[in-house]
């Protein structure tokens, strides 16, 4: 026993593996389950009287302590041993493998140009919270309770008492936006909204929208249209043809829709605008006799749609790399 524990000795002194193959060949030889060295002795202790086993577990305990922390410190020294070999088991001259990259995706292309159009004629871009109270999405803009027109949204309700819900518009910005800042201002807002509709080729439960809005002193309908006027012909060219129609919406009066004459589809619906109703002004203590102002909203993915003739929307949602690389010459 002693011999055989004095060997064990001198060879962890000597213990100096060359690569990480070596390092386990000695693991295996000092600490393996069948026939390790310290595996032996240990059985060799059955031989022995009470007292020469705690002498010699005792040593025999401690050897494999040291074995054990050797084997630590030369892994760690050498970790990186098995994985240089690894990569070097390979043929430097083979090809390499081919990594598929998308581009940037169609709404948030026409969202930035959205906000780039917008901001050379002085829009400030906001954003604000997706999850809103019926205040904020509802009530301050004109739409009490009993209201029918809450009835044109059909919305995931996240809590009842507090009214806590999922925004239906972006609308909601404009009032916070409203309420800490004082006349005149021209801000937009693009973000997601929700609405409980049936998923199919030209709708889905979440979209975006881009609200904007202006409000100063002699805002008119007019500054609306050529406000209108100038979005759409910096997005499908001076060439469209454009008209309003008028329409009903609770938070503004005038109100109207407007619409883009395509020739394989004729008149398309793809936005909704108005004079702010002095309601929603009053709410949010601007005063309704000095101020106006007119608002928009328009949904990016129907102009995604149409301008890259898209037939179906919910393969924005799909996650598919080979729609992206069609968007590529874009950016």
């Amino acid at each position: 026993m002693e011999k055989i524990i004095d060997k064990i000795k001198k060879e962890i002194k000597n213990f100096n593996p060359k690569d990480y193959y070596d390092l386990e060949k000695l693991r295996i030889k000092f600490l393996g389950k069948k026939k390790g060295m310290i595996t032996i002795l240990f059985k060799e202790l059955k031989k022995f009287s009470l007292h020469e086993k705690k002498i010699f577990g005792k040593i025999i305990n401690e050897l494999k302590k040291e074995i054990q922390e050797k084997i630590k410190i030369f892994s760690l020294k050498h970790k990186c041993f098995k994985n240089k070999e690894e990569k070097l088991n390979f043929d430097p001259s083979s090809p390499g493998k081919f990594i598929e990259i998308g581009s940037m995706h169609p709404i948030s292309i026409i969202k930035n140009r959205i906000i780039e159009i917008f901001i050379k004629i002085g829009f400030s871009y906001v954003d604000g919270p997706e999850i809103e109270d019926d205040w904020h999405n509802f009530t301050a803009l004109n739409i009490p309770i009993d209201h029918p027109s809450r009835e044109m949204h059909d919305t995931f309700f996240l809590y009842k008492n507090p009214d806590i819900l999922l925004r239906t518009h972006t609308s909601s910005v404009q009032i916070r936006y409203m309420k800490k800042h004082y006349p005149p201002f021209r801000i937009l807002s693009i973000g997601k909204v929700y609405r409980n509709e049936t998923v199919s080729s030209h709708s889905n439960f979440m979209f975006h929208q881009a609200e904007g809005f202006y409000i100063d002193k002699k805002v008119s309908f007019s500054d609306l249209k050529q406000t209108i006027f100038y979005l759409i012909n910096s997005i499908f060219g001076k060439q469209v043809k454009i008209r309003f129609r008028p329409s009903y919406f609770p938070f503004t009066e005038p109100s109207a829709e407007v619409d883009i004459y395509s020739s394989s589809n004729g008149w398309l619906e793809v936005m909704g605008c108005g004079m702010i109703d002095p309601n929603v002004l009053n709410n949010v203590d601007i005063d309704s006799e000095i101020h106006s102002g007119f608002a928009f909203g328009i949904g990016i993915e129907r102009l995604a749609l149409m301008i890259y003739n898209i037939k179906d929307i919910r393969i924005y949602f799909n996650n598919d790399i080979r729609f992206l690389e069609q968007f590529k010459s874009e950016f």
